[in-house]
C-alpha cells in the first residue's frame, strides 16, 4: 500500500479565507456577466479547490463534469496561477477563452469542453485507463453533479471503471439535493446513494462538501490506497452556500442578481468568511 506524501493540515482560518475569497470571485463574474449558474457554482467551489490542490500536488487531472459550474472552475484556477486575472475578466465576452461552460484548447487546467451531463466520468475512466497502460503514477479527479448520476453514459463509465480495476480514478459528487427543476430525490430518486457505489465496487465515503480540511484529509487517505477499485466520495453541499437568499433554493441553479442582491450577497460572504472574529 502506498503511504500518503503530503503534509495536508492548514489552519482552518487559513481555509475559511480562501472559501471567502473565491465566492467573491465567484459572485463577481456572475454580476458582471449578468449571468446564471450561480448556485452550483458556489455548491461545488470548497470541493473543487481540494480537488485541485491535490491535483497540482501529484500532477494529476481533473475534470468539471459540471460545466455549468465553470465559473467557479474559473475562479479557482485563476486563484492557482493557472489563470491571469486579466484573462479572468474576459468571462462570459465576447472572444473569451472563458465562456459559461468550460472550451478546451486554451487552458491547460480545461482539457475538454463540458456541461452535456453524463461525460466527464466516461471521458475521465479513460484517462484513468490510459494512465494504467502508460504504467503512470498519476490519478483524475472528476467532479460531479447528484443530478448527473442519473444519466445512463455514468454508469456504463461507472461499470468500466470497476471492471478496470481503476484505482486511480476519484470521483466526486456535489449531493446539493436540487437539480434542473425540482429536488434530486424526485425525479429519479437518490442515485448519489453511497450504498449503490459501494454495491457496485467502488471505494466509497461521505465527506462534508464545505470542509476542505476534511476533504483534502479524505482525498490524501483514499488515493494512498491501491487495491483495484475506483474511489467515490460523496459531499453533502448546500446549494447557493454562502448567501442566505440562495442556500437550498432551486431558482439559484438559473437566475442572475440584481445589483441590490449582488451587493446583499457580497456583504454576506464579507461577513461569514472574511470578517476577523474577536474573542
Amino acid at each position: 500500500m502506498n503511504q500518503p506524501t503530503t503534509t495536508l493540515t492548514t489552519e482552518a482560518t487559513d481555509f475559511q479565507t480562501l472559501q471567502g475569497q473565491l465566492r467573491l470571485k465567484i459572485l463577481s463574474l456572475y454580476n458582471q456577466a449578468h449571468a446564471g449558474h450561480i448556485g452550483c457554482s458556489l455548491s461545488c467551489v470548497d470541493l473543487m479547490i481540494a480537488a485541485l490542490i491535490m491535483r497540482k500536488r501529484q500532477q494529476d487531472s481533473f475534470l468539471l463534469s459540471k460545466g455549468h459550474a465553470a465559473a467557479s472552475l474559473y475562479a479557482c484556477l485563476n486563484h492557482l496561477g493557472e489563470i491571469s486575472d486579466d484573462v479572468l475578466a474576459t468571462y462570459y465576452k465576447n472572444g473569451t477563452t472563458l465562456p459559461a461552460h468550460p472550451a478546451p484548447n486554451k487552458h491547460d487546467g480545461i482539457p475538454f469542453a463540458t456541461g452535456s451531463l453524463g461525460h466527464g466520468l466516461p471521458i475521465g475512466s479513460g484517462i484513468a485507463q490510459a494512465g494504467k497502460l502508460l504504467g503512470e503514477d498519476s490519478r483524475v479527479y472528476v467532479l460531479m453533479s447528484d443530478g448527473e448520476t442519473n444519466e445512463g453514459t455514468t454508469w456504463e463509465a461507472a461499470h468500466f471503471a470497476v471492471q478496470r480495476g481503476l484505482d486511480n480514478l476519484v470521483v466526486l459528487i456535489d449531493k446539493n439535493g436540487l437539480q434542473g427543476f425540482d429536488q434530486t430525490a424526485n425525479v429519479l430518486g437518490d442515485t448519489a446513494d453511497i450504498r449503490t457505489w459501494a454495491a457496485m465496487g467502488f471505494d466509497t465515503v461521505e465527506v462534508d462538501g464545505h470542509d476542505v480540511q476534511a476533504i483534502l484529509t479524505t482525498l490524501d487517505q483514499l488515493t494512498a490506497v491501491s487495491n483495484g477499485k475506483p474511489k467515490v466520495v460523496i459531499a453533502k453541499t448546500v446549494k447557493g452556500k454562502g448567501v442566505s437568499y440562495m442556500e437550498n433554493r432551486l431558482e439559484w441553479h438559473y437566475l442572475p442578481m440584481t445589483p441590490a442582491q449582488y451587493e446583499q450577497a457580497h456583504a454576506e460572504v464579507t461577513e461569514r468568511y472574511l470578517s476577523v472574529q474577536v474573542a
